[in-house]
């Protein structure tokens, strides 16, 4: 046995249903874990997405307790396949100041801290106290675009629509234990710990896993037009460690009242640390993945990360420079009801490069006599 599972899952793992990946020497398995059990689905389905869509979640081979890991030579994978990678931005009060902060600096970390007082001092008090889409927005966005300080960051912070994006490419996403990547040629970046809402192809939820959606502030903050230069890189989107299922002991008002705890250990001895609440978030879960699906089509399933309320400002080398990250740094995602999402960062061009697409994902099964149970 290789992989110590609990170090990933929530202390009553026993009591909830989980479903995951994991890469065998065959190829990728679909593994199931459920009364405290570890199950191997793939002879009755192929694909993650396909055991949520036909509802097959139970059954499998049985491979022992949980407690005794993996199989030998296995290794966990990011729990979703064939899905959509989705994802939601803007969706905190401060995540929003932040953006704007990115926006009005144009990416230079040097000029943070001004711009970042003054804001707050203007629009703080305002954006946290306003249902997106009301009324009272409107009127906020009216005195502000007055004051000449609106932005398009604000808009999808406090207007009817929430921004709405693609991630990263399907099958792209890193699981636990994976290196996470960074762009060689970016000064200014950062984790953004969120949770990661699972769903079907019509848009029910049905479970949640965490994520990383890292971000890229220099290059967002020259432009928004960036914004897929800056999320969507090698190995620059973490998703794990399993997705938990909801059920009688776990649903979507645990996900509302999710705390996301954020830890980062630099290999100088550098230490940060954050919590995502979202019991704070702008947009109710569920009006996100409303507005994700929208009039549009998801036949695979999609999964959406929801925001983050954590926007690091503490100094890592340089004063009013704010925080960057370093290759070697550990980032440890947790939420006490869903698990533990560790990886170390590294750049996208140094990280291992992504080869099984959705090409390769077929024909490996084909070959393992199993493209039929996808």
């Amino acid at each position: 046995m290789t992989a110590n599972l609990t170090d990933f899952l929530p202390d009553d793992y026993a009591s909830g249903q989980f479903l995951g990946r994991a890469l065998s020497p065959d190829g990728p398995c679909v593994i199931g874990i459920r009364g405290g059990e570890l199950f191997d689905l793939t002879g009755d389905v192929a694909s993650v997405s396909g055991a949520i869509a036909r509802g097959l979640v139970d059954g499998g081979e049985t491979l022992g307790p949980v407690a005794d890991g993996l199989p030998d030579g296995w290794t966990l994978l990011s729990p979703i396949d064939l899905q959509c990678i989705k994802a939601s931005g803007v969706t905190f009060a401060l995540s929003a100041i932040e953006r704007v902060i990115e926006e009005r600096a144009r990416g230079d970390a040097g000029q943070a801290r001004a711009i970042r007082a003054q804001l707050e001092d203007a629009v703080g008090a305002g954006i946290r106290s306003v249902v997106p889409g009301s009324d009272r927005a409107a009127q906020l966005k009216a005195a502000l675009i007055e004051q000449g300080m609106w932005s398009q960051y604000l808009e999808v912070a406090i207007g009817p629509d929430a921004e709405i994006f693609s991630k990263s490419p399907v099958l792209s996403s890193v699981g636990a234990g994976a290196q996470i990547g960074i762009r060689s040629d970016s000064s200014w970046n950062n984790p953004e710990p969120e949770v990661v809402l699972v769903c079907t192809p019509d848009g029910e939820v049905v479970g949640a896993t965490l994520g990383n959606d890292v971000n890229l502030r220099d290059f967002e903050g020259r432009s928004a037009l960036l914004l897929s230069k800056a999320k969507d890189n090698n190995a620059s989107c973490a998703i794990g460690p399993f997705i938990r299922l909801f059920g009688d002991t776990f649903g979507i008002d645990d996900v509302r009242s999710a705390v996301v705890e954020l830890l980062i250990e630099g290999p100088e001895g550098y230490r940060l640390e954050g919590t995502n609440e979202m019991s704070q978030i702008s947009r109710d879960p569920l009006d996100l993945v409303a507005q994700c699906l929208s009039e549009h089509h998801y036949p695979d399933g999609f999964v959406l990360f929801c925001g983050t309320l954590f926007a690091p400002t503490q100094d890592r080398d340089e004063p009013g420079a704010g925080f960057t990250h370093k290759v070697g740094d550990r980032v440890t995602i947790r939420s006490q009801r869903i698990g533990t999402l560790t990886n170390t960062v590294t750049t996208s061009k140094d990280a291992p490069s992504w080869k099984m697409g959705i090409g390769g994902f077929v024909r490996n099964l084909t070959e393992r006599g199993l493209a039929d149970r996808i």
